[in-house]
């Protein structure tokens, strides 16, 4: 196994596969890279950008190029000495025609040997033992009536189906000799296959009298779809009466039950496979919360890949979850893994980045304008509540159901009517600091103690006093009492009710805050990114020193991102509204442009929230070098906005919904864009505006690259980002990545200060990279493991720098970058800033002799860095010591 030293997500696709993955390789090989992190490889949905919508896990994605394409990768990769982490999905797979698993249960229900494959509750009494299927664009009557179903033959399967549009529902195979008679042929042998018995003038004669057409037809086919072990159902009901598990609110991706040991071997077995055979090097966990058990997931997959290290001979397999921590949240350290994929690394270093003095004028000019509360807390319970009855009804009612039997167990809790239940469930969900608890049959465990507590004591202030007599009941159930201290029958009842509570509050958080609260309170938006902490805008450096020196003890190696694919801005549009939170002078004119009717200000307009957040994406996504009469690059940029802004204002779901979009809201907010950004007046002033951000903006993005490949952990690279990342939330962030202007610069070998000198290209991000991943290459040890050092500055702009160092027996490192630069800059002429009399202390350290400029040009004492003298050509400096210290860390 290669060891993983940095890595860069790849996100593949039938335009971008195997074959023009490994066409990069020695791009990334000589930029520095370790390892690919590729997105899902096992085969999804044909024409999936993504890969998480997968449909055979027993199979590499044909779109990609198979095993053939994937073995010549791993070629090229390690003929460079680098190797592949590869994404891989358990919670769930995509439903339809090209799932095998899927479309056998539709055909054969309960008796498919892939029922037990998904979590299906085929128990409900209104469904009398169906799945429920909501797919129809229409009630089914009115489908049906239309002749909008048909049936037809599916050569490939040699089975009936009943198709309507893109779907195919299967027909129970027990069915089809019925059906052939029907038709008026005879009867078949019962003993023979399909293949054998049915001729095609057979198949013709039985479809014809199903034809829907005619009312007999209709009739008939009605019938045989009422045999079915599904029903079809008007779309719109699947958030009320969906009985099967599925990811979040999405009806056409269904949950997968691995915490079955057969169905994790399904799920399993061919990616294992390809870590046996040295083809992958680490696992990535999508999704981890969406389970029932992450630990015994995680520790199930842990003994198998110890068991593929054992055998090979080799170190242990990284293994990373994606995983939201709250700020106060500390992942599990019983899991068996390696870390998480880095959002709160995201989150924290977005977090030191914003001047604390902005809050409260920025935080009035959003009230102000928008006329909301600008309260976080406050929006993501009232989204919470809104999510519990509208698109996670189906799951909160699951929920219900699981409690309720509960409820009629006992004498003691009979008197708890089903109301009631909901009452103190939704009160309990909407309290919920975190996306999920992890009770288990040895009940809560003592991490998660003080957030069910948190979210008690939140519900008990909602309940009145009837309704939250019944907490500690509540309490008890859901993890207070270990399941394993109660017989059979009742510890399967309170596991069952702890799995639906932990699978409920998990999309509900994300839901809420993600997909609803970060598009209603926008006091700035860089502070709504996924991971992030919106109702905090700001940190201390402190918290950035006291976070990176709690991986190192807890998850050295676990991955440090500042970008992603889900996120919603790119990382250097999240760097200038940074920026922008220094600029406390310039609300005045955000507050006149906020309300300018061109912008769509005025009674029939568009909201005052909205075009704020429409100020700020514009301000902040501006791209480098884009001139306000530069017609093509403004149409181009007005597009991405503009696609941009629909999905937000159909996620904050107050003007516009993405189940029932309001067309005329809409398009006054795209006109407001195009009259932003049609070269006029408008145009002009708020590139003057954007341009204030150009250089306080890219000194924050260097910086946080640089804090990124320092930290004690793995560091991320997204895709592209090696120059400026003015990327939106998907799929502008997906977008084809110019890679021959990125050889070519590559190529050019030049230094950061040369670079400096034309930041705008980008161009000075990537000589950044490139110089610290080498030096990555050079001391793994020291990067991976060392000690983690927080320096004390001192003198009148010691607010304005964060310094480190990482340390081991052979080497010392120290890294100074700029926070805050506005007003370092605002004192200077041109990029020089401004460090007066600020001073980085070494001497505790006990360094001896010079340390060498890997940055800059100037070598450092080994008693302390005057800024002015050694951070002059280059905004962050780094240096390293190669002897071993001569005293203790301090």
């Amino acid at each position: 196994m290669r060891p993983i030293r940095a890595t860069v997500r790849l996100q593949l696709h039938a335009g971008f596969d195997f074959a023009a993955a490994r066409a990069q390789v020695d791009y990334y090989a000589a930029l520095g890279v370790s390892h690919y992190y590729l997105s899902p490889i096992l085969a999804s949905r044909p024409g999936s950008t993504h890969g998480y919508d997968g449909v055979d896990p027993t199979r590499i994605d044909p779109e990609l190029g198979g095993e053939a394409g994937l073995a010549t990768l791993v070629e090229a990769l390690h003929a460079r000495g680098m190797g592949i982490v590869a994404d891989i999905v358990p919670n769930h797979l995509a439903i339809g025609v090209d799932n095998p698993w899927w479309q056998d249960m539709l055909a054969r229900g309960r008796a498919s040997e892939f029922a037990h494959c998904f979590d299906v509750d085929w128990g409900r009494a209104d469904l009398d033992g169906k799945l429920l299927l909501p797919l129809l664009g229409e009630r089914y009557v009115d489908v049906l009536a239309a002749g909008e179903l048909t049936l037809g033959w599916a050569e490939a399967a040699q089975r009936f189906e009943v198709r309507y549009h893109e779907h195919r529902f299967p027909i129970d195979p027990a069915h089809s000799a019925a059906l052939i008679a029907l038709g008026g042929a005879e009867a078949p042998d019962p003993d023979l296959s399909a293949a054998d018995v049915f001729e095609p003038e057979a198949i013709q004669a039985a479809l014809a009298a199903f034809d829907s057409r005619h009312e007999s037809g209709r009739a008939r086919l009605h019938a045989l779809l009422e045999r079915q072990a599904y029903r079809l159902a008007y779309w719109r009901s699947g958030n009320d009466a969906l009985n099967w598990r599925r990811f979040f609110d999405i009806t056409e991706l269904a949950g997968v039950r691995v915490e079955d040991s057969r169905v994790f071997a399904l799920c399993h077995d061919t990616v294992l496979g390809l870590v046996a055979r040295g083809w992958i090097d680490g696992l990535r966990v999508d999704h981890i919360d969406g389970l029932v058990d992450p630990r015994g997931y995680g520790l199930r997959l842990r003994e198998c890949l110890d068991a593929i290290a054992t055998q090979r001979g080799e170190a242990r397999i990284p293994l990373y979850v994606e995983k939201i921590l709250a700020g106060h949240e500390a992942l599990h350290a019983d899991w068996g893994v390696d870390g998480t994929t880095g959002y709160e690394f995201l989150d924290t270093v977005s977090g030191v980045q914003h001047d604390p003095a902005g809050a409260a004028p920025f935080g009035a000019l959003w009230r102000e304008v928008s006329g909301r509360s600008g309260d976080f807390a406050a929006e993501v319970a009232a989204a919470r509540g809104e999510m519990l009855a509208g698109p996670l009804c189906a799951e909160f009612e699951r929920c219900v159901a699981a409690l309720d039997i509960l409820a009629r167990q006992q004498p003691a809790t009979r008197e708890l009517s089903t109301p009631a239940l909901r009452r103190v469930l939704q009160a309990l969900a909407i309290c919920y600091p975190v996306y999920r608890s992890y009770a288990d049959r040895h009940g809560r465990p003592q991490a998660d103690a003080a957030d069910f507590a948190h979210a008690l004591e939140g519900a008990r202030a909602r309940l009145d006093a009837a309704d939250a007599a019944w907490l500690p009941t509540f309490d008890d159930w859901l993890g207070g009492v270990a399941p394993a201290t109660l017989e059979a029958p009742s510890q399967a009842l309170r596991l069952r009710a702890i799995a639906t509570f932990q699978q409920l509050t998990s999309p509900l958080a994300a839901k809420a805050v993600e997909d609803t609260a970060g598009y209603r309170s926008a006091v700035l938006l860089s502070r709504n990114d996924v991971g992030c902490e919106g109702a905090h805008f700001a940190y201390p450096v402190s918290q950035l020193h006291a976070a990176n020196r709690v991986r190192l003890a807890r998850f050295p190696h676990s991955l440090l991102a500042t970008a992603t694919h889900d996120h919603k801005r790119g990382e250097d549009v999240r760097a200038r509204l940074a920026a922008l939170s220094e600029c406390q002078d310039l609300i005045p004119r955000l507050r006149e442009l906020a309300d300018d009717p061109r912008l769509g200000a005025g009674a029939a307009g568009v909201s005052g929230g909205d075009r704020l957040m429409l100020l700020q994406i514009l301000l902040a996504a501006w791209p480098l070098g884009l001139a306000a009469d530069d017609d093509d690059g403004l149409a181009a940029f007005a597009e991405r906005v503009a696609a941009w802004q629909q999905k937000a204002l159909r996620e904050a779901k107050l003007h516009s919904h993405w189940l029932a979009p309001d067309a005329a809201y809409e398009e006054a907010a795209a006109a407001a864009v195009q009259r932003a950004l049609d070269g006029g007046q408008l145009t002009r002033d708020v590139a003057a505006l954007a341009a204030a951000l150009d250089l306080p903006g890219a000194i924050n993005g260097l910086a946080q690259t640089a804090l990124k490949l320092c930290a004690p952990g793995v560091p991320d690279l997204y895709q592209g980002t090696e120059f400026w990342d003015q990327s939106l939330v998907d799929p502008d962030n997906r977008r084809p990545v110019d890679m021959p202007a990125r050889r070519t610069a590559l190529s050019a070998d030049a230094t950061p200060v040369v670079a400096w000198a034309q930041w705008r290209d980008g161009a000075v991000k990537q000589a950044l990279i490139r110089r610290l991943l080498a030096l990555r290459a050079e001391w793994p040890a020291l990067f991976l493991d060392g000690d983690y050092v927080p320096l004390g500055v001192t003198g009148r702009r010691a607010d304005h720098v964060i310094a480190l160092a990482r340390r081991n027996a052979d080497a010392t490192l120290v890294l100074v970058v700029p926070r805050l630069p506005r007003a370092l800059l605002a004192a200077a002429d041109g990029m020089e800033l401004a460090w007066d009399d600020t001073r980085v202390e070494l001497a505790a350290l006990g360094l001896d002799g010079p340390g060498t400029a890997c940055l800059t040009a100037t070598s450092a004492p080994a008693d302390g860095l005057t800024l002015a003298t050694h951070l002059t050509d280059f905004p962050c400096g780094a240096w390293l010591w190669r002897d071993a210290p001569t005293s203790g860390t301090p």
